[in-house]
């Protein structure tokens, strides 16, 4: 071998191995430039166990190969086995190719279990499909509830518009009877100031469910709060003769909206009038505990069952209705009274004894410094037994 070619090959194993040098060189830069963290794998698979939602995927099989723990909370997934229906709507999927959504409800929902799970199953491809499915028991509870509430609007509006429409064929028929005018008139106007209270409180309710934003809160006197409602009430009680009897000036103060607070006062004496029988007590307190103002309304009606007593706060629910359209009532009084207190950051508490009478308790953060004589960890008195027969709602 001539030193030609001896150096042909010197100078070519100097260059292949300057090339696998520059390459060792450059994979070790680009290993120590890389940033270190998760894979794109490890972050999809974070992903899909922090999911609110439940998630389960499924092979051509109709096996489970990846769920995330909220598919277990929500039942979607037992024992490592989908539930069945939803495999049967991914054999459904597999077959078309097109998305199926589906009800994968409890058939049974026990204490804190969701009532309504609604999911989506999609196909990922390769026979492949992944179940997505949330929690929408919120949603459903608020649709049930819209639909009552339409519905209970419904009636209470035609009550009054058709008595109204009777009435005015009764006036057209007696036209040449002054005194039967005169009376169908006098119930025309009652129906017609029911239906605009009706309206008005709805619109009220409205307001305080959030569709519109509540005024500033200011500081309020509870003096003048309960001096207001009594103003608005004295009619009432005195046509019936019912006698209010209130304590001595607090001097007591919350953060809120002035007219609200009036509202559900008065709603709360307003009920007690309307329900107690004519010549009974009903009495207004106030009191400071726990750094809360309690403006009790009480009662000595025939009292309220314990099975209702959560009741009475729902739009519409009467205890008596037909005492409750007797008096005009629409049931929705004691509705904005628990939305006003809510709205203040309080809430309003019963207490009733069939036989004995009601306290309705409005209960508020108190605002401003509280002095000694304000101080008082006392209870309320328990209304005393009596043998009147009115009612409490």
């Amino acid at each position: 071998m001539t030193d030609v070619v001896w150096l042909i090959l010197s100078i070519g194993a100097l260059l292949v191995g300057l090339l696998v040098g520059l390459v060792i060189g450059l994979a070790r830069r680009r290993r120590v430039d890389r940033p270190a963290g998760p894979t794109v794998a490890a972050l999809v698979q974070r992903l899909v166990h922090s999911s609110h939602n439940g998630i389960v995927v499924l092979n051509h099989f109709g096996d489970v190969v990846l769920h995330n723990p909220r598919a277990a909370e929500l039942g979607l997934v037992r024992n490592h086995r989908v539930d069945p229906r939803a495999g049967k709507a991914a054999e459904v999927v597999r077959e078309t190719g097109d998305p199926m959504e589906i009800d994968l409800s409890p058939l049974a929902a026990r204490g804190r279990q969701p009532e309504a799970v609604l999911g989506e199953v999609r196909p990922l491809g390769d026979g492949f499909t992944a179940v997505d499915a949330g929690d929408e028991s919120d949603a459903v509870r608020l649709e049930a509830t819209r639909r009552d509430f339409v519905a209970n609007v419904s009636h209470e509006l035609k009550t009054p518009v058709g008595a109204m429409a009777l009435l005015a064929e009764a006036v057209l028929d007696a036209a040449d009877d002054p005194p039967a005018v005169k009376r169908f008139t006098a119930k025309i106007l009652h129906e017609a100031t029911r239906l605009g209270t009706l309206v008005t409180e709805l619109i009220a309710l409205s307001r305080l469910q959030g569709a519109e934003r509540l005024p500033e809160l200011n500081t309020v006197e509870v003096d003048a709060v309960v001096r207001e409602a009594l103003g608005r009430s004295r009619l009432a009680s005195e046509s019936t003769g019912i006698n209010i009897a209130t304590d001595t000036d607090s001097g007591l103060l919350v953060a809120g909206d002035r007219t609200l607070l009036v509202t559900a006062l008065s709603n709360l004496l307003e009920n007690a009038v309307a329900y107690s029988q004519p010549g009974s007590p009903v009495s207004v307190s106030r009191r400071l505990v726990d750094g809360f103002v309690e403006i009790a309304v009480t009662d000595r009606g025939i009292g309220i069952a314990e099975d209702e007593q959560q009741r009475v706060f729902e739009r519409f629910y009467r205890v008596d209705r037909a005492r409750s359209r007797a008096t005009g009532g629409t049931g929705l009084g004691l509705a904005i009274v628990k939305h006003v207190a809510a709205n203040h950051g309080g809430e309003v508490k019963l207490w009733s004894m069939l036989g004995t009478g009601s306290t309705f308790t409005l209960r508020l953060p108190a605002h401003g410094p509280v002095t000694p004589a304000q101080r008082t960890e006392s209870e309320p008195a328990v209304p005393v037994a009596s043998t009147d027969h009115g009612g409490a709602l």
